[in-house]
């Protein structure tokens, strides 16, 4: 009996992210700055504590390739973090797009800013064409199952949060307008503050003491205040810091 080699996995056989486009002409303008400074936010205050930084990938405006049978279809999500995944493709190079295939690990949850026109494709009010790709929230709640889909609209400031159970989303209960994840040991919910020189309501992480995760910034004044502190209870005690 002859004997065969077995079959090639879709990891083998299909496109990579360098042989997928990262993007296409057809696709939309550049987005406002909104669409670039909250996903900054989002990035910069994203720190799930079970999880190493090399085993957390946060990415938006991205291609998110997602069916093998159908290898140019994708989603282009304005936020997603995906964890339990090596931080560069195959632990060396930054990343193209997302091809679902390749890493094998989907989207722990996804970001979605409504804009007038994507709004009813964003909140499943749209049905899919025949003979054209599913919308967004097949893809996401269906397909790649993402655990929890967060929909954000700037312009009432209304936040919406969809956890998938069973085999649907739930939209959950947001009273005080925040959102526990438990699988990452982090929450999401509305901060009123002010990030680059803006001060409105901007969607946030915090940890499981209920503080506001700090930005890179935020972090470096806090020491600097703590250093500044310091040297102020050194000199009170007559001894000038700038000597030690």
């Amino acid at each position: 009996m002859y004997q065969t080699d077995p079959p090639l996995s879709p990891k083998e056989t299909l496109p990579t992210m360098y042989d997928l486009p990262s993007e296409y002409p057809e696709d939309s303008g550049l987005p406002d700055e909104f669409h670039l400074f909250q996903p900054q936010l989002l990035r910069e205050t994203f720190c799930p504590p079970n999880y190493p930084a090399e085993e957390v990938f946060v990415a938006n405006d991205l291609n998110l390739y997602y069916d093998l049978r159908h290898t140019l279809w994708y989603k282009r999500p304005d936020w997603f973090a995906a964890v339990g995944v090596s931080r560069l493709y195959e632990q060396q190079n930054l990343r193209l797009s997302y091809v679902i295939w390749q890493e094998g690990v989907a989207p722990f949850v996804v970001v979605e800013l409504l804009s007038p026109g994507t709004e009813k494709e964003d909140l499943g009010q749209t049905l899919r064409e025949i003979n054209q790709p599913p919308t967004k929230w097949e893809v996401y709640e269906r397909i790649l199952r993402v655990p929890y889909y967060i929909v954000f609209d700037r312009y009432t400031d209304k936040l919406q949060v969809f956890q998938l159970v069973a085999d649907s989303y739930s939209e959950l209960d947001l009273s005080t307008s925040r959102a526990w994840m438990p699988g990452l040991e982090l929450g999401l919910g509305l901060w009123q503050g002010s990030y680059q020189g803006i001060e409105r309501l901007w969607l946030r992480w915090y940890d499981a003491s209920g503080n506001w995760l700090p930005t890179p910034l935020e972090k470096l004044e806090r020491e600097s205040q703590r250093a500044n502190r310091l040297a102020a209870q050194l000199r009170e005690l007559g001894v000038n810091p700038d000597d030690l």
